[in-house]
């Protein structure tokens, strides 16, 4: 029996749960992510397997939760062969065959499951529930719980089960920065996080964070990592990244970045200095100028001091910016970085 539905999967009520995923071992967006958050000992078997190089299209992997009560498996399904490249309705049609040998192996009497590849993968919907419905076709006596594409759950629905990391001077900062940024009542986004991390470690605070020019300004993908693990801890709404999460601190978060920051003399340098610099630029346009200047400037040295090739260059950046930013907010962004000695004149 095959019901279509909608809403959380992670909370169904089946035998086994689908998760959607590559074969390259990585969790880092959509439904994948939601699971690595709730079930963190599947994704280290997943990982594992990954590193052997035996995740491949055709072949679920399942993992015994332990658990007396539903979900008793986790069925993680190769959806794509790398997390940059699409889904091939080949692989959602091999991994439908070994599907239905482990449900009927392991005697799974319900099962929930995601719209295959059609998510992040972009393959079409209507197709891929067709291929489903005609693989549970041989099994009619198992309650199949079919998700539509309709979207992640609101992020405080979904659940958090890795182990509460410990507090790093990093983390600690980044939470006082965030603290200090929200004090202004402005939303954090993404973006906004991205800039403040950024600026962090521009100020001398080792990150490791690994910066790129993108689109939207200077941006680290490994910034999400750290994300990933203080989520649900000491902080909350960065979710699946399948939506435009707006970051919230969890109670007691700043308190006990405050207490470990306390313990290191001159810890806050740096975050003084990032305060007093983002002082007037506290939104997401102000934090993208901001950052977008100085990234210009301290990577083409000998445009320092030069307006004229300041906004030219912003403007080559992308057609957004040379739409968005204007001229004399360049001007005053890069006046702003000299003025707070971020940038000396060339």
């Amino acid at each position: 029996m095959i019901k279509t539905t909608q809403g959380n999967l992670l909370e169904a009520d089946a035998e086994a749960l689908v998760n959607t995923v590559n074969c390259v071992g990585v969790m880092g967006k959509g439904i994948a992510l939601q699971f690595k958050q709730a079930f963190p000992d599947n994704f280290i078997e997943y990982a594992k397997v990954c590193r052997e190089k035996q995740m491949k299209p055709g072949r679920v992997l399942v993992f015994k939760t332990e658990s007396m009560l539903n979900p008793k498996y986790i069925i993680n399904f190769p959806t794509k062969r790398h997390w940059k490249g699409r889904s091939k309705m080949e692989d959602i049609d091999s991994g439908l065959v070994d599907l239905i040998a482990q449900v009927k192996r392991l005697d799974i009497q319900s099962i929930a499951i995601p719209p295959l590849g059609a998510g992040l993968g972009g393959l079409n919907w209507s197709e891929v529930k067709h291929r489903i419905e005609a693989a549970f076709a041989e099994l009619p006596d198992v309650r199949v719980l079919l998700f539509e594409p309709k979207g992640a759950p609101p992020v405080e629905q979904m659940p958090v089960r890795t182990k509460r990391p410990n507090m790093t001077l990093g983390r600690a900062l980044l939470i006082r920065l965030l603290d200090l940024y929200g004090r202004q009542g402005y939303r954090r986004s993404l973006l906004e996080v991205q800039k403040l991390a950024y600026f962090l470690q521009e100020a001398g605070q080792p990150m490791k964070l690994n910066f790129q020019a993108e689109d939207f300004g200077p941006y680290a993908e490994n910034l999400n990592h750290t994300l990933q693990h203080i989520e649900g801890h000491f902080i909350r709404g960065y979710g699946d990244r399948s939506a435009r999460a707006e970051i919230r601190l969890m109670p007691n978060a700043t308190e006990l970045a405050r207490e470990f920051l306390d313990k290191k003399p001159g810890a806050e340098k740096h975050l003084e200095r990032v305060k007093q610099l983002i002082e007037g630029f506290e939104t997401p346009y102000g934090m993208e100028l901001l950052s977008t200047v100085h990234w210009v400037v301290t990577h083409e040295p000998r445009i320092k001091g030069d307006l004229d090739a300041i906004r030219a260059r912003v403007a080559s950046w992308n057609e957004r910016k040379k739409d968005l930013m204007k001229p004399r907010h360049i001007q005053k962004a890069y006046e702003h970085l000299e003025m707070q000695g971020w940038v000396s004149a060339g």
